[in-house]
């Protein structure tokens, strides 16, 4: 009876290590962000609108990103990803190129990505141009399901 339980234990814990690999897989480092201009500090109009997915790898420091911008009331010039909580406005963090582009890959240090990986709320994504140089249009990461 000992003997069959262990066998049950064993294979639940087995699965166990096998679905969280998988879920790692398909999205633990995938990250996502709905852009709005109403959640800017101060925000921007309310039709500025988009979604960034930002894929990070703190083994090779890669971060990666995928802007898709709805509209947005001038052409954006910057994009990072920022410190803070939602309705704060918080320092650049990893800034995500030289100038806006629409995909691309950067480099960052391995804490700042680990950072972002271990608490993916407390980072946020925001746009920048030149009519709202404090941002255009901004979203709190969140992990992609």
């Amino acid at each position: 009876m000992k003997v069959r339980l262990l066998s049950l234990a064993a294979a639940a814990a087995l699965a166990v290590a096998a679905l969280a690999g998988v879920a790692l897989a398909k999205g633990g480092n995938h990250l996502t962000a709905q852009l709005r201009g109403t959640n800017e500090v101060p925000a921007a109009p309310a039709s500025n609108r988009g979604r960034v997915e930002i894929t990070l790898n703190a083994s090779t420091r890669k971060v990666c990103w995928d802007f898709t911008i709805s509209k947005i009331d001038a052409p954006g010039f910057a994009a990072h990803i920022h410190k803070g909580a939602p309705g704060k406005a918080g320092p650049v963090f990893i800034p995500l190129g030289t100038k806006f582009k629409r995909q691309g890959c950067t480099t960052a240090p391995k804490s700042a990505i680990k950072a972002v990986l271990a608490k993916p709320g407390a980072f946020y994504v925001n746009v920048h141009n030149q009519k709202h140089l404090g941002g255009a249009m901004r979203g709190q990461l969140h992990v992609d399901a």
